[in-house]
């Protein structure tokens, strides 16, 4: 009888050992089909593009911007873009100056003088693109008086849509 019992007790293990080893397997077959889909979706889905988009000064540097000048002195800067959004990036620049009634707001600037358009640039994903000189004239004196360049997006039906805005602020003495 206890033979017996002792039996049906290796039984009983051994039945629960393999009820154990199965759900272990296809827990770690169900890990690893998981682990591997983020895998593949990790390698195959590319990183979200981004573009730069800066001022330089009148050297092509990201420093040391013109603070003060004075009626009818050109002001010169460059501007900078750079294309890292893993497709063609079509755009223009506009270039602006603003005063203290200008207001600059995420859709672009308003009260300010249109100056010109740069022509229209194809840029190609990993480049960068450096504008010609850009100069702008101030007719009057005055503090908070603004360089503002926006940058715009040509689209493939030639619409444009507004990407950014940035700005240099000087005084601008008699």
């Amino acid at each position: 009888m206890r033979k017996l019992q002792s039996e049906e007790k290796i039984n009983r293990e051994n039945n629960a050992n393999r009820t154990f080893n199965k759900l272990l397997k296809v827990s770690l077959i169900i890990g690893i089909f998981v682990v591997s889909g983020f895998t593949i979706y990790y390698i195959l889905k590319p990183e979200p593009g981004y573009y730069m988009f800066g001022i330089l000064n009148s050297e092509k540097r990201a420093e040391n911007y013109p603070t003060n000048a004075t009626v009818g002195e050109n002001v010169s800067v460059y501007c900078t873009v750079g294309n890292y959004l893993n497709r063609d990036l079509s755009f223009h620049v506009k270039v602006l100056r603003g005063d203290n009634t200008t207001r600059r707001t995420t859709e672009g600037s308003i009260n300010a003088t249109f100056l010109y358009n740069t022509s229209r640039i194809t840029l190609n994903h990993k480049k960068t693109w450096i504008s010609e000189q850009l100069d702008v004239l101030f007719p009057l004196p005055g503090p908070d008086q603004t360089i503002i360049v926006e940058l715009w997006e040509i689209l493939s039906n030639n619409n444009e849509t507004y990407l950014e805005i940035l700005w240099v602020i000087l005084t601008i003495f008699p």
